[in-house]
């Protein structure tokens, strides 16, 4: 614990450097930061002071325009603070206030026509702001930064599990390296398993790009990711003419309960009927009990089971079968 807040400190500390965020104005506007929120919340589509805007926001219960009090509790600004923000925007023509038509205590604030210039003179500052520190950024480096954002706003939020649908794509450069130490950390640190089982992936995975000709046609494997981020893996490999070979399935932790594995499965079966294989198999530990489900549901059956030590580890081995259509 004394590294993780350590780390997520030095980050904060980092970031607000690179975007400037403690000098007096933001982004060489005449507002500060707490002002420049307050003004992206009330510029945001759905608030009648944004560009299109219609419709209530956070319940607020009128034609247009967002609660001070909801406002108020979104940011968790001090009331007296928000007042004395509000009441500069006043005066500088940037916002009105009117009361709720269907709550008179409610008082509703929306952006002017002057307002919403600000509000789009200060986005497209930040916009442009943000687009430079990524310049030199590649795809696979933003693709990266974006996953690590959603992790990390899911830690910190408190998010028990990802709200969004697992995207599969094709293996890129640099995935089968991902797939191999991805394999050995989880298993080493969720089961004990020694350095063996990291030597069998990596050698699954040699096989995978060493096979040619008709072989590699009736083979595939996928990355599942997740805002972003690769969160799971899984391989059809050939095992002889007929049978196709699920393998190496894997879904982070942290991309549990997201249907991450059974969308691997589904995706590898597709893809095995479509190459022409009559059946499917696999081969697994009873450990991995919820890979056993995914399994099962998906149509497998036990074929065989026994006791074997791997991977410095007393195992009962299992291989699972079913027919494709």
């Amino acid at each position: 614990m004394p590294d993780a807040v350590t780390a997520v400190r030095e980050f904060s500390r980092f970031y607000t450097d690179v975007l400037g965020l403690l000098g007096g104005a933001l982004l060489e506007t005449p507002y500060s930061l707490t002002e420049a929120r307050v003004l992206f919340e009330l510029g945001q589509p759905g608030s009648a002071g944004s560009a299109g805007g219609a419709g209530t926001a956070g319940g607020a219960g009128t034609a247009g325009g967002v609660g001070a009090l909801d406002l108020r509790r979104r940011l968790g600004l001090d009331p007296g603070y928000l007042s004395r923000i509000l009441a500069r925007f006043e005066s500088a023509g940037l916002v009105e206030r009117e009361r709720s038509t269907v709550d008179a205590r409610r008082q509703m604030l929306r952006l002017t026509p002057l307002g919403r210039e600000a509000f789009a003179d200060l986005d497209a500052r930040s916009t442009a702001q943000v687009s430079g520190l990524l310049a030199a950024a590649s795809e696979a480096e933003r693709r990266a930064l974006v996953g690590a954002l959603g992790t990390a706003r899911a830690v910190l939020g408190g998010e028990k599990r990802p709200t969004r649908r697992p995207e599969l794509r094709p293996l890129r450069p640099g995935d089968l390296g991902w797939v191999v130490q991805r394999h050995g950390l989880r298993y080493a640190e969720e089961y004990g398993w020694d350095a063996t089982f990291e030597g069998l992936v990596a050698r699954i995975v040699a096989d995978y790009t060493e096979s040619a000709g008709p072989t590699a046609a009736r083979q595939n494997a996928w990355i599942a990711e997740l805002g972003g981020e690769p969160v799971g893996c899984v391989f059809c490999t050939q095992k002889d003419d007929d049978t196709a070979q699920l393998r190496l399935l894997l879904v982070e932790p942290a991309a549990r309960g997201a249907g991450v594995g059974t969308a691997l499965v589904d995706e590898c079966l597709r893809f095995a009927a479509s190459a022409g294989y009559r059946e499917i198999m696999l081969w697994t530990n009873d450990v991995l009990v919820a890979a056993r489900r995914i399994y099962e549901r998906a149509g497998f059956r036990l074929e065989h089971e026994g006791a074997r030590p791997n991977f410095g580890a007393q195992l009962t081995e299992q291989i699972w079968r079913r027919p494709l259509p």
